[in-house]
């Protein structure tokens, strides 16, 4: 399967503007960087967003998250034990493999096996529209430090 290509800038802004969201610095370096490391940590977007702005603040890259997440633009993804994470893979109920011991995250296209796993046994009355799986392991680069 050939992998996507990365949005441009004028694909970025029409995202914002589709969400009804204002074009700013900001927010195009926060889009930017999220395409470029998906399953970025906030501390690590706020990080990448000054390397690309200057000085921007921890916060405003927080405000510009939230804003994001409401909006349907990223995914926030919050694996037990490790920081929040964010993703501009959305809608299409894609889960996660997580590392115990590094965090790094990978997507999983889909889980396999019998519906059942996905289905609850009960819904106590909730019309279920997605699932999210975890999967936890050992990464191959934490697999490979010797004690």
């Amino acid at each position: 399967m050939a992998t996507p290509t990365a949005p441009d800038r004028a694909q970025l802004r029409d995202r914002l503007k589709a969400a009804g969201l204002r074009v700013t610095a900001p927010r195009l370096a926060v889009l930017t960087l999220l395409n470029e490391l998906p399953h970025a940590t906030a501390d690590q977007v706020a990080t990448g967003v000054r390397e690309l702005l200057g000085s921007v603040s921890t916060q405003a890259v927080y405000d510009v998250l939230n804003v994001f997440t409401s909006a349907k633009l990223v995914r926030r993804i919050e694996p037990a034990g490790h920081p929040a994470r964010f993703e501009t893979r959305i809608g299409d109920n894609h889960h996660h493999l997580v590392c115990r011991q590094c965090g790094r995250t990978e997507d999983v296209d889909c889980a396999v096996g019998p519906a059942p796993c996905l289905t609850p046994s009960e819904s106590a009355g909730f019309v279920v529209d997605e699932a999210e799986v975890v999967f936890w392991g050992i990464c191959p680069d934490c697999t490979n430090i010797t004690p």
